[in-house]
């Protein structure tokens, strides 16, 4: 009852705010300016409270934007329809056909049989396949994936006792699942937002090769630290050993390798697709290969006579709300930008214009890390990226080098079930103490500020 009186307020709240901008904003020519500013903020808070599903506040910028002049039909168009968009429809198709022929249950059974059985390889096992897993597959889907094989663990071992292990394993899943989606372009949807973003306003195009030579190596690091941290966590426990765990390797079915196969394939050509491109003489785009992945699918035959790898009707586990999400994302960060909300806010930053790299560093990633504990990191990137770009624009900072930080460190939120699905859809099991996330976390958001900072000055 408090939860849906609090959503009321903040409905009220948000709508009397927003129609008090547009009705007392004077028409002097530059109440676009204050336009924006308003469907910002009604997004921004009802992302921040859930009002409605995220989703459905993603799309406020398709019912009010060009009645309100703050965008252009062409530029609502080509947010909602962005290339990115479909880099993550053939990225999420992919992962479906994955998980529907459990492809990410042998992987991580397989990294499990590896590291060995005790707890603290255990949850190492957890954390590189939940971390590899994500690197491909949305950390929303990779920890729903993982969860379930984590409980079933538990179940087994545990029987009902709360131990540390037990508080550790889960936030594997969890903090594994943040992690690497850091690693590659298509692992975080603030990954694709922030490239769309930057290649949109200005020009600056970051492929999946790009990225992935600075967030592969940065994700590797987090996930050794979570380790060692979580193996300190452990106590007398991390000398305990689960032998009953240990099953033996399953074949992999005929289907199971087709998938792969063509995962791999695609995999390939998104890492090499500049010196392809100058072998071949001709050009392809990473979106373009993904969705090649996706119709791949429908084509190849499965194992059984008249089937395919995926069927349509499979497709209605796709989840669509992010791509929806991304839209209302960028069509947020167009207006802000064109309208010159921006341009205002990035003054805020005036005072470090003449501060080192790594004191303007320091400050932003902080901010970042700490308020996407609060905020979705979708909506996070598309407000603080082009704020940060434009004050960069007016410094002598590189936008790479200051927008590309920020977005992998709004992936470091480890405090809350707020912060990142991943911790909300562990905190769902039941198995976990927000108090117990919360001291976990806060020291991983310390130590995640450090690292992306330190990282950033050395190599981006």
């Amino acid at each position: 009852m408090e939860k849906i009186n609090l959503k009321n307020s903040v409905i009220a709240i948000g709508l009397f705010s927003f129609l008090a901008l547009l009705f007392l904003t004077p028409k002097d020519g530059h109440e676009t300016f204050w336009y924006a500013i308003a469907v910002a903020g009604l997004m921004v808070l009802f992302w921040l409270f859930e009002v409605v599903p995220i989703y459905v506040t993603a799309l406020f910028p398709f019912v009010l934007a060009v009645p309100l002049g703050i965008l252009e039909p062409s530029d609502l168009s080509a947010a909602y329809g962005h290339k990115y968009i479909y880099l993550f429809l053939g990225g999420f198709t992919l992962s479906l056909a994955l998980e529907k022929w459990d492809v990410h249950k042998q992987i991580a059974e397989g990294i499990i049989r590896f590291v060995g059985t005790s707890k603290p390889r255990i949850i190492l096992g957890f954390l590189l396949s939940t971390g590899l897993l994500s690197m491909w597959i949305s950390n929303t889907a990779t920890a729903l994936m993982m969860l379930p094989m984590a409980l079933a663990v538990l179940s087994k071992v545990e029987k009902g006792k709360l131990s540390k292990f037990s508080m550790l394993l889960l936030l594997a899943v969890a903090y594994g699942a943040s992690i690497g989606g850091m690693a590659t372009l298509v692992g975080s949807p603030p990954n694709i937002l922030m490239a769309g973003i930057l290649s949109e306003n200005y020009g600056i195009n970051v492929d999946f090769f790009t990225w992935m030579k600075i967030g592969f190596p940065l994700s590797l690091i987090m996930l050794s630290i979570v380790f060692v941290f979580f193996y300190f966590l452990l106590g007398k426990e991390r000398n305990e050993n689960l032998y009953e765990v240990h099953e033996e390797s399953k074949k992999w079915t005929a289907n199971q390798k087709r998938v792969i196969l063509l995962f791999s394939a695609i995999v390939l050509l998104w890492s090499f697709r500049m010196p392809l491109t100058k072998f071949a003489g001709f050009n392809y785009t990473d979106e373009g290969v993904a969705v090649l992945g996706a119709i791949l699918l429908f084509f190849l035959p499965g194992s059984k006579k008249k089937t395919k790898l995926l069927e349509w009707n499979d497709t209605k586990r796709l989840p669509w709300g992010i791509l929806l999400l991304f839209g209302g994302g960028m069509a947020l960060a167009k207006m802000l930008e064109i309208n010159g909300v921006v341009a205002e806010l990035s003054a805020v930053f005036e005072n470090y214009a003449n501060s080192s790299l790594y004191v303007l560093l320091l400050v932003l990633v902080a901010i970042a890390i700490f308020g996407t504990e609060i905020m979705s990191n979708m909506a996070l990137v598309s407000i603080f990226v082009p704020v940060v770009a434009e004050f960069a624009l007016d410094t002598d900072f590189s936008i790479i080098q200051l927008c590309m930080p920020i977005t992998l460190a709004a992936s470091c939120a480890f405090m809350l079930p707020v912060g990142t699905p991943p911790n909300a859809i562990v905190f769902s099991s039941g198995q976990l103490k927000i108090n117990q996330m919360a001291r976990t976390g806060f020291v991983l958001n310390v130590i995640g500020v450090a690292i992306v900072v330190i990282f950033s000055l050395l190599f981006i």
